[in-house]
């Protein structure tokens, strides 16, 4: 029903930056929370940057700092930015949202993936 399209991974240099962007689409719903998460070889898809419904929005701390998330409601976009990259941020991101809420839930939709490798 809601379709969510990734671009922006590739290889980037440490201590470069990287902007991801997730773009949905479908028809007849509303996004209340907008995500962004991370998967490395052999490890469990993690929480890197969300912003969470009413506007909260939430870091890792392997990010913090470093790292913003932010939307384009109007496109039905949002972005993560990560800026002085690590090899440790490398991975597969995945953009999240999560579609209506408690009272119209419409369901939670993840991105194909993208994948970002940190060279050092």
């Amino acid at each position: 029903q809601v379709q969510l399209v990734e671009s922006g991974g590739g290889l980037v240099q440490t201590g470069k930056s990287l902007r991801l962007s997730c773009t949905a689409s479908g028809d007849r719903f509303s996004i209340s929370a907008w995500g962004w998460y991370r998967q490395g070889p052999g490890n469990e898809r993690e929480l890197v940057a969300e912003i969470r419904p009413g506007g909260t929005v939430d870091y890792a701390n392997s990010v913090k700092g470093r790292s913003t998330i932010s939307k384009d409601s109007t496109k039905n976009t949002w972005y993560l930015r990560i800026n002085n990259l690590k090899p440790e941020d490398s991975g597969v991101y995945f953009c999240k949202a999560d579609a209506g809420d408690g009272f119209n839930w419409q369901g939670r939709f993840w991105g194909q993936g993208n994948q970002v490798t940190v060279s050092s």
